[in-house]
């Protein structure tokens, strides 16, 4: 598969385009995942722009969200 971004400032800008604006280093993460064609863990506290930035991701690659909420207590 063609790499997709042909640079981590080409990320940025694209994510901007969908209205989410990355740092250097978020940017930097999708572009390494893309080039080593890998997947991305991203975790922190609620309300951080996890979601959105897999969202903004998914929209500017053309790739389909599969969006799963794993916490504990889930399933009680």
């Amino acid at each position: 598969m063609e790499p997709r971004f042909e640079s981590v400032a080409a990320v940025r800008q694209d994510l901007a385009d969908v209205n989410y604006l990355a740092d250097e280093g978020i940017a930097g993460v999708v572009y390494l995942a893309d080039r080593l064609q890998k997947p991305v863990l991203v975790e922190g506290p609620a309300g951080t722009g996890k979601t959105q930035l897999a969202k903004s991701v998914a929209e500017i690659t053309g790739a389909r969200l599969i969006r799963l909420q794993c916490y504990e207590g889930l399933d009680e």
